[in-house]
C-alpha cells in the first residue's frame, strides 16, 4: 500500500465528534443544556464584579490617589555602568544597551544620570540625560545625542 495525501485518514477513535447542546431531549443534552436551573447565568453572561443590583464593592470603596497620565517614566542608566561595559571611543546605542542588559524594556525611554565615574570617551544615544551627565561626557570629548 502506497502512502498518498488523498488516502490519509486519522486513526479510529482519535477524533471525537463535537456534541451540539440544546437541540432537544433526543439529542442527549436538551432542555437546560448542562447549564443548571433557569437563572441569570443560563441566559447570558454577567459582568465581573456584578452583585445582583447591590451597590458593588468598587463603588462602595473610596477613590484613593492620583495617576498622572502625562508623566514620562524613564529607565535610568549611570555613567559608571557605561564606563565598565563599553570601550574607549565606542558608540553606545539603545540597541547595545539592551544587548548588554543595562536596560530591561525596549518600550520605555532611557535617561542617563551622572552617578559613577566616567573615564572613557563615548558617543551615547539616549532619550534624555541630566545636565551633569552631559557635562561629564563632553569634558572627556564624547557626545550625547538625544533620540
Amino acid at each position: 500500500m502506497s502512502l498518498k495525501l488523498n488516502t490519509l485518514k486519522s486513526t479510529e477513535g482519535s477524533r471525537k465528534e463535537k456534541h451540539r447542546k440544546g437541540r432537544g431531549h433526543a439529542a442527549g443534552k436538551g432542555k437546560q443544556a448542562g447549564k443548571g436551573q433557569s437563572g441569570q447565568k443560563k441566559r447570558g453572561t454577567v459582568r465581573p464584579g456584578f452583585e445582583g443590583g447591590q451597590n458593588p464593592l468598587f463603588r462602595r470603596l473610596p477613590k484613593i490617589g492620583f495617576n498622572n497620565v502625562n508623566k514620562i517614566e524613564y529607565q535610568v542608566i549611570s555613567l559608571g555602568k557605561l564606563d565598565s561595559t563599553f570601550k574607549d571611543g565606542e558608540k553606545v546605542t539603545i540597541e547595545k544597551l539592551y544587548d548588554n542588559r543595562l536596560v530591561r524594556r525596549r518600550t520605555m525611554p532611557i535617561k542617563l544620570l551622572s552617578s559613577g565615574q566616567l573615564t572613557k570617551k563615548l558617543f551615547i544615544e539616549v532619550n534624555a540625560s541630566s545636565k551633569s551627565a552631559q557635562e561629564a561626557v563632553e569634558k572627556l570629548g564624547g557626545k550625547i545625542e538625544l533620540v
